[in-house]
């Protein structure tokens, strides 16, 4: 026993000791942890990252949301399967969303260094993709990803968007931002749907450099070379190219554009103020087409510029309640029909519905170019002219409502309509009456959003769009197994669309 007691205090003797030693190896003092500290400089949100003088905030939405009678994305039913208005296109398609974004800043010398980084993770849900075999039964596909997003869409994958991802640095803004052509609200003075003409609409970014200088008090004024490729240009069609199908389908003629040889330049000038906003804004837009035949031998026409010119206006503190706001723009453009028919609109429609006075159904078609040629012609430049605003009024402090709208008119030149009337696909479909390609597009809407706790936000969007065609009589359409729709005479007719969105939306 007494072995066992000498053992022991032995043992805890020696471990004393060597306790002793490690603490006196200890330092003093112990180093101080470097805690994440406020960043009060450019607003609420903003964090020092450890160890650095710059600054940075996270920020992005979840949202879920249902569009009942949508073309995909939340559009109006204007073409391909959802313009068919049957059995094989959607009454509902449903959507997940994620969105992303990093800011960061850093005070210097020269002035503020910003970098700004916001992405997308969507799933959508499918649509119709027939077999082309001649019967329907084809597969159903998941939705391609919208508009400047990469992925598949496929059932585990979901779609990835980049949508902005910029530098600034003194006065300059270099990488993928909101165009300086668009008003602030892009493609949304007052709503949540997509497809709204009258003006431009970037609202996933455009490459660009661009430099902005502020004179203060709120006027500021920018220069721009603006990437053309992705949301700058619709069709350059050649004629020649024309089919009875693509006819139809709102594409007169092969789509020929040739490579690159200039950036849209885009000017600006703005005054923001307590009282709203104005803004002034032009665009040149370089129409360079391909070859008139397969090579290079058959020749090409010259290029031509077009140009585009907006107002915009929104008027804030007016008397009909506290935060409501009017906002307002115009567009005139000749051969630059994107900044009229902006990024998420369409550019080509083919509606079907069922009154038919005699013949098995109507159509209406349309599309939007910003030139026309045919072999051995210069280009035709193509004028639109447009508008859209909204008024929105906040009802209380949860809820608001908008009521919304848009025009937008396209007209081709006599040389273009000849090219287009006269071409071997207008022949094929045998048209009774009128050719004539012009076309106007009206659309009204009506939303309302009740925000119950700080940033969740539900709401719901209906849309009415009208596409009032040129033409008239009748036509002989060969059919198309991809849309189910039979060989048979249609009359041309205008045409309508009519579109819900309700919608969830988490802001953080």
């Amino acid at each position: 026993m007494k072995v066992v007691k000498s053992l022991l205090l032995g043992t805890a003797a020696g471990l004393i000791a060597v306790g002793g030693a490690q603490a006196a190896d200890l330092p003093v003092k112990a180093k101080a942890i470097e805690y994440v500290k406020i960043c009060s400089l450019y607003g609420a949100g903003f964090y020092y990252i450890p160890g650095t003088d710059t600054c940075i905030k996270l920020g992005g939405y979840l949202r879920a949301e249902v569009a009942l009678n949508s073309g995909g994305h939340y559009n109006g039913q204007f073409s391909g399967v959802a313009g068919g208005h049957d059995r094989l296109s959607n009454y509902y398609s449903m959507r997940s969303r994620q969105d992303l974004n990093i800011d960061t800043r850093t005070a210097t010398e020269y002035g503020v260094v910003r970098t700004f980084f916001d992405a997308t993770f969507t799933w959508t849900s499918g649509s119709y993709a027939g077999a082309g075999t001649g019967a329907t039964g084809g597969a159903t596909a998941y939705d391609s990803a919208p508009a400047g997003t990469s992925g598949s869409g496929s059932v585990s994958g979901g779609a990835l968007g980049v949508y902005f991802a910029f530098i600034q640095f003194a006065g300059f803004t270099m990488g993928k931002a909101v165009s300086q052509f668009d008003a602030p609200w892009t493609n949304y003075p007052g709503n949540n749907f997509d497809g709204l003409v009258g003006g431009g609409g970037t609202v996933t970014g455009v490459n660009q450099f661009t430099y902005t200088a502020d004179f203060g008090q709120g006027i500021t004024a920018a220069i721009s070379a603006q990437d053309q490729v992705a949301y700058g240009q619709t069709n350059i069609w050649n004629t020649t190219g024309a089919t009875a199908s693509g006819i139809v389908g709102g594409a007169y003629g092969l789509n020929d554009i040739g490579g690159t040889r200039s950036p849209d330049i885009i000017g600006m000038v703005r005054v923001d103020q307590a009282w709203g906003l104005f803004q002034a804004s032009v665009a040149a837009h370089d129409n360079h087409a391909g070859y008139y035949g397969v090579s290079e031998t058959t020749g090409a026409a010259s290029d031509k510029w077009g140009w585009a010119a907006a107002l915009a206006l929104s008027i804030k503190n007016i008397p009909t309640g506290a935060g409501d706001v009017l906002n307002i723009q115009g567009v005139y453009t000749e051969g630059a029909s994107r900044y009229n028919f902006q990024s998420l609109a369409t550019t080509s429609y083919s509606m079907f519905s069922g009154s038919g006075n005699g013949a098995y159904q109507s159509v209406g078609f349309a599309g939007v170019s910003d030139a026309v040629f045919g072999a051995g012609t210069g280009l035709e430049l193509t004028k639109t002219f447009g508008m859209r605003g909204a008024f929105t009024h906040n009802w209380n402090a949860y809820w608001n409502s908008a009521l919304y709208g848009a025009y937008g008119a396209v007209r081709y030149s006599g040389t273009a309509k000849g090219l287009i009337c006269g071409s071997a696909g207008m022949a094929a479909l045998a048209l009774t009456g009128t050719c004539n390609p012009d076309f106007d597009i009206a659309q009204v809407g009506f939303i309302t959003r009740w925000t119950p706790v700080k940033n969740l936000t539900f709401s719901g969007d209906f849309n009415w769009t009208r596409i009032d065609q040129k033409y008239s009589g009748t036509v002989a359409y060969a059919g198309s197994a991809s849309t189910a729709k039979p060989a048979a005479v249609y009359e041309l007719k205008d045409q309508d669309s009519f579109t819900l969105l309700l919608r969830a939306q988490r802001n953080w």
